[in-house]
């Protein structure tokens, strides 16, 4: 029987960098954890900022910690349809030529460029994870998912592999809800 593993819904959500945190939050400001994530190091923290699109603002929008080296929004293709925004489907980091909004935090506002996107759905494993389930850094895969009415088998899925990772499957609020996904949900790579 094939090794399966949980599905966690990643909702929308931002990270960024020391210089944007402190201009959205002041001189000096750091990411203060509300809520340890699954992979190791991430956590959501109590710092929360508006994203504002064409059309459209989402307040509220969690930033997850700790600050990495470039400001990323990622928002559900829903999200990004009602805000106005154009962006694509990327992996975590793959920024360029991405959307742009501006960020709202309580000091002050962030105009981004580029560095919003729709998540690409991926699997993040260990190398140990990787071998037992067969597969390898940057491969494709179909996922299938088990839900009481809406079961489905998700393609295009990209396998990341770390040893700074815990194993586990990322999508967002759209696909979870296509997949009528509630509480814990696991899934297991069909082909």
């Amino acid at each position: 029987m094939a090794k399966s593993f949980i599905v966690e819904t990643s909702a929308r959500h931002v990270h960024v960098t020391q210089e944007d945190l402190e201009i959205l939050f002041g001189k000096g400001a750091e990411l203060t954890v509300k809520k340890m994530l699954s992979q190791p190091g991430q956590f959501a923290s109590n710092q929360k900022v508006s994203v504002v699109g064409p059309k459209k603002t989402m307040d509220g929008v969690s930033i997850l910690g700790p600050v990495r080296s470039a400001t990323q929004v990622e928002l559900s293709a829903t999200d990004a349809r009602s805000m106005g925004i154009s962006c694509p489907i990327r992996e975590s980091g793959d920024l360029a030529g991405s959307g742009a909004c501006k960020l709202v935090g309580p000091a002050g506002e962030v105009e981004l460029k580029e560095g919003v996107i729709i998540a690409k759905r991926h699997i993040h494993a260990t190398p140990a994870d990787a071998e037992e389930l067969g597969v390898q850094e940057k491969q494709i895969v179909k996922v299938k998912i088990d839900t009481p009415e809406r079961s489905l088998i998700f393609d295009d899925v990209v396998v990341r592999v770390s040893d700074k990772y815990a194993l586990a499957m990322h999508i967002d609020t759209d696909e979870a809800n296509a997949a009528g996904c509630s509480g814990d949900v696991m899934g297991v790579i069909v082909d």
